[in-house]
């Protein structure tokens, strides 16, 4: 045997109550446990007061390009993570031809960067996740985005597809499935997935379950008609026959305090009626994306020039401050926007580093301007490519979903930026620190069932998320009493402590508390 973890209280990823065993590790594969003790191997970890469970599953990550470019992937190995699931919100880099793959640069620069000299050498599916194997440090799940197979089909263009361009659709799906995608994502507050109709969704999720898959919608809204913007999901998967996961399924804006209740009793009859349902949170209360989101999505179609050159006109700049403060953009969830909670947190140009961590209400006080001006003013410096927090959130819709039985844990964390969200670095250890030891939300092992065993379900990994003989060896063995998150909104880049061993197929990334630089990732193909 490669490894024996001894005495650990082992969290099985089940929601089953813990137990005390040796667990050994052989082959990449979990050879052996032993609750009475007792097991050798070429190495002895002694895990008395520990608890060893399976590897984090992050149902919502954007690594899909810095998992490339800095494959030793820090951010989530050191809090625990072994695979996660990319391809989110719609907008990803694969399928593409040159001219998407360019234009998607220049989009998602807010939220992944564009690193100078990256080597963008693949178009398909297939290819991409041939570059993951090539060696990455965790595992990783891609799905299909809705949004970047539009601009494939019918380019950036405001309204519904022809039958050949749906046709065309449905087969890029599909291929992208055979080749290895596990489901469907959508950005629907983002262009151009966002000029979706529900017919053409439920079209393309027809698709996708017919391979088994599953669709992860960023529905229309989470401000102004949230929970009727749930309800078309729920539509959706009952009319594709499609399991569904709601990406990030929270209940923000002042609109909807205190409503997380009306959201899981939808939910609640919709999963009685035998729709497949599943969803996933952050454990915090801002949310994170690229500033230009908040645009209205009639000011964005035609792409990046056609939006710099509204956005230099001062009529159309006009007729945009109005839906933005006035009515409520559908970019902004139909909620008008309070420039005071909309932070600037990232930006590609020296010039402009003075407004990161200000909001564009202080930022634009200090300058004198009004606040729809400044942000105007820095989209165009920056061509779009600024990220932002939105302070957002409600504590009592977080908890509230969190206690569902069909909830996951998901980062949406970005990595890039002057100062990212600290979810990128923080969100598995605040589950176990902050909402299971310090406010017992959740008990530990169905806080860990939450992040391990019922995503595998999900994810259709038969042989992972729980700790079981014959089981891929994606552990993660971490103090309870110490384990916690010391990321900040001022200092997100902090690695969380309590955490001494994370293995991926078998091989530590983390030993003992230092990171090996090792790659055993690989990516997670779906078969269907």
């Amino acid at each position: 045997m490669d490894i024996v973890f001894r005495g650990a209280r082992v969290a099985d990823g089940s929601g089953e109550p813990s137990f005390l065993a040796d667990v050994a590790v052989e082959g990449g594969r979990i050879s052996a446990i032993e609750r009475q003790g007792g097991l050798s191997a070429r190495r002895v970890v002694d895990a008395a007061g520990l608890v060893l469970a399976p590897g984090f599953i992050d149902m919502h990550s954007h690594s899909d390009l810095q998992l490339l470019a800095n494959p030793d992937h820090v951010a989530k190995v050191s809090q625990g993570v072994t695979c996660e699931v990319i391809g989110q919100d719609g907008l990803s880099y694969a399928p593409v031809n040159d001219t998407v793959l360019d234009a998607l640069r220049t989009q998602l620069a807010g939220w992944n960067d564009d690193p100078p000299g990256f080597a963008w050498n693949w178009r398909s599916v297939g290819e991409y996740l041939d570059r993951l194997d090539r060696g990455v440090a965790v595992n990783a799940v891609y799905l299909v985005p809705q949004g970047t197979v539009r601009m494939l089909c019918l380019g950036w263009e405001d309204r519904p597809a022809t039958a050949s361009e749906l046709d065309a659709m449905r087969s890029t799906v599909d291929e992208a499935m055979k080749q290895g995608a596990a489901g469907l994502s959508s950005g629907l507050t983002y262009t151009p997935g966002m000029y979706a109709g529900t017919d053409e969704l439920i079209a393309l999720c027809k698709v996708v379950a017919a391979r088994g898959g599953f669709y992860s919608p960023h529905h229309r809204s989470y401000g102004k008609g949230a929970v009727e913007a749930y309800a078309e999901m729920v539509h959706i998967s009952r009319r594709s026959g499609c399991a569904l996961h709601l990406a990030h399924a929270t209940m923000n804006f002042p609109v909807n305090a205190g409503r997380a209740g009306e959201l899981l009793a939808l939910l609640d009859e919709a999963m009685a009626d035998g729709v497949d349902l599943t969803l996933d949170t952050y454990p915090y209360l801002a949310g994170a994306t690229y500033l230009s989101a908040l645009l209205p999505s009639w000011s964005t179609e035609g792409g990046l020039e056609a939006t710099l050159a509204r956005l230099a006109d001062p009529e159309q700049r006009e007729r945009i401050r109005r839906e933005l403060e006035d009515t409520g953009s559908d970019g902004c969830h139909g909620v008008p926007v309070d420039w005071r909670t909309i932070e600037i947190n990232g930006v590609r140009h020296p010039r402009n580093a003075h407004l990161v961590g200000h909001s564009v209400a202080d930022a634009a006080s200090k300058a004198g301007r009004p606040p729809a001006e400044l942000y105007f003013d820095v989209l165009r410096d920056e061509r779009l490519g600024t990220s932002c927090l939105m302070h957002v959130g409600h504590e009592d819709n977080v908890r509230t979903i969190m206690r569902h039985p069909a909830h996951t844990g998901g980062s949406d964390g970005l990595l890039v930026g002057n100062r990212p969200h600290p979810r990128a670095w923080g969100t598995f250890p605040r589950y176990l620190a902050h909402y299971v030891r310090e406010l017992g939300v959740l008990g530990l092992e169905e806080c860990v069932a939450h992040l391990t065993g019922r995503p595998a379900r999900r994810l259709r990994l038969r042989d992972r998320g729980l700790v079981r003989t014959g089981y891929a060896a994606d552990l993660v063995l971490f103090d309870p009493d110490r384990v916690a998150d010391t990321a900040t909104y001022d200092e997100p880049r902090q690695r969380a402590s309590g955490i001494s061993y994370v293995l991926v197929n078998g091989v530590p990334v983390i030993d003992d508390g230092r990171l090996t630089g090792a790659l055993p990732g690989r990516s997670l193909r779906h078969v269907g």
